[in-house]
């Protein structure tokens, strides 16, 4: 397929989970083309805002915010206002495209993508959405009906979308850890990590902001002398929210073992020094885990709209290719599921090659083929 310079507007975000699938698409764009243009539309003081521009890109803030559910005077202020929020967005959003003219609008989920992709359907601008998740969100549905194109991360998403306008794409992830580590990288992340390659080796992460649940389990299995853990290494990611927690515990309670950090730079060696992996089950995750064929226990969030990291775990789960444990069970029985699995190398050579086989590795390209197909349409 001839790939001719576009222009593209690229919207959504919110989450890493929503911003690192759109820089995906945009840096392929850009290799399919290097004349490409490419604009983000955000949501203002949300993550993108900062994450699109250190990425290379432009990016403009809509005043657009979500719904809050949980009932308190500060939300309620805020969901008065989300009526005339989304009105002067959408009205924005219309501005926007008049002026930068785009062939195509592309939408990765959360509300920062609804009033763009809304004004683009009425503007007759070739629209395509991305669902990275196993459970459609809001703002997904909402647009199904009225986009050109969906691309679709699960099987089964005809419950939620047209089934003709559904392509299986998968998520889009980070070059770095798109393929399974190579015994050279094995031996790096040894030596980056400062890892016995002798030992067993466990990486609990807890995505940026770190995860109360993953470092409240690691807390109580420490303080009851870490059953199971004789021969296991750890690399603990307890995010930036919980570090200053985190250090003063283990200045309390040193285990020479387990090495803890507020944020891992680099997922490739971390994962790639991994044995098994525990996690939250955000859908770049559990396409990272998938593509790196890792053997991985998912603690899904609770505190995500319609429950949906269940949803993407248990994918997994009904094809033997992860184990879950539930959010309330996992202080008092996570670690010991993780040192089960890790003593089982059968096991987890099943999970990691299962978990291989749902790998969707060229996302990106089937995305912008899927767009340059509606523009040239």
């Amino acid at each position: 397929m001839e790939h001719r310079p576009i222009r593209a507007i690229i919207s959504g975000g919110g989450t890493g989970g929503h911003i690192f699938p759109a820089i995906s698409i945009a840096n392929k764009l850009k290799e399919l083309n290097p004349d490409t243009e490419i604009l983000f539309v955000g949501a203002t003081g949300k993550m993108e805002m900062e994450k699109v521009p250190a990425a290379g890109y432009r990016i403009v803030g809509l005043p657009i915010v979500g719904m809050q559910r949980q009932l308190n005077l500060k939300n309620v202020v805020n969901d008065l206002q989300v009526p005339f929020r989304i009105a002067r967005s959408i009205s924005m959003a219309r501005r926007i495209i008049r002026e930068f003219k785009p062939d195509i609008a592309i939408g990765v989920g959360g509300y920062a993508s609804a009033p763009l992709l809304m004004a683009a359907t009425r503007m007759k601008v070739p629209t395509l959405i991305q669902e990275q998740n196993g459970f459609a969100g809001v703002t997904n549905k909402l647009l199904g009906k009225r986009v050109g194109k969906i691309c679709v991360a699960y099987e089964g998403m005809e419950k939620f979308f047209p089934a003709e306008k559904i392509v299986m794409s998968g998520n889009p992830i980070r070059k770095e850890v798109s393929l399974p580590p190579t015994a050279g990288m094995k031996a790096d992340a040894m030596d980056f990590y400062g890892l016995d390659p002798d030992k067993k080796h466990l990486f609990i992460v807890g995505g940026s902001l770190g995860s109360g649940t993953l470092n409240r389990s690691m807390k109580r299995w420490i303080e009851n002398g870490c059953p199971g853990g004789e021969d296991v290494e750890i690399i603990w990611q307890c995010g930036r929210y919980y570090k200053k927690g985190a250090d003063q515990f283990m200045e309390e309670h040193p285990v020479p073992s387990i090495r803890h950090y507020d944020f891992i730079a680099r997922m490739d060696l971390a994962y790639a020094a991994a044995d098994v992996v525990v996690s939250r089950s955000g859908a770049s995750t559990v396409s990272e885990l998938c593509a790196m064929e890792k053997a991985a226990i998912f603690v899904p969030s609770p505190n995500v709209a319609e429950d949906h990291q269940t949803h993407n775990a248990m994918a997994l789960v009904r094809k033997d290719a992860a184990l879950i444990v539930k959010d309330a069970d996992a202080p008092e029985k996570l670690m010991a599921v993780a040192t089960e699995l890790l003593r089982d190398p059968e096991k987890t050579a099943l999970l990691g090659a299962n978990a291989g086989k749902m790998a969707l590795r060229d996302a990106a390209q089937v995305i912008c083929d899927e767009a340059y197909k509606l523009v040239k349409a």
